[in-house]
């Protein structure tokens, strides 16, 4: 092979082992860009809504156990005992056979708020509640209240 076929093939070699030049990473970061602005509103939103289905679910559960201590007990636990009564006997109750929640902890609801309880409750024998992701009555979106008479 003469000399200067010989240069220009490591010309070639060694230039396409250099890397990425800049225009090649500023078009791939503008790509990740346009795909996450796309995909980042979708993803947030669903995460919400996951949250309120949680807090349905935990409250549906808790329900489920408040039965359980009513059937046990004969009545649901008073405001004062709270849903503590859940998974440590209160003083002075007879027949109480819990824990009644399974992990025998108190869940608390997915924006890390404690779920209030009322017994006797004003929309039923009791009333449990989320106070949503602001932590406070009422609000619209991930600031609504999820209740248990709903």
């Amino acid at each position: 092979m003469n000399r200067k076929k010989e240069a220009a093939l490591r010309f070639r070699v060694s230039r396409s082992a250099d890397g990425f030049t800049l225009i090649e990473i500023l078009v791939v970061i503008v790509i990740i860009g346009l795909l996450a602005s796309v995909v980042g509103p979708n993803i947030v939103g669903k995460l919400g809504g996951a949250k309120i289905k949680t807090a349905k679910l935990q409250i549906d559960d808790l329900g489920a156990a408040l039965d359980l201590y009513y059937l046990e007990i004969g009545q649901y636990p008073s405001s004062e005992q709270g849903l503590t009564a859940l998974i440590q006997a209160p003083s002075g109750v007879v027949g109480w056979q819990g824990p009644y929640l399974k992990k025998n902890t108190i869940p608390r609801d997915p924006w890390g708020h404690d779920y209030q309880y009322r017994a006797p409750g004003e929309h039923g024998a009791y009333d449990l509640w989320s106070l949503g992701a602001d932590g406070k009555l009422g609000g619209e979106g991930d600031d609504a209240d999820l209740q248990s008479w709903d």
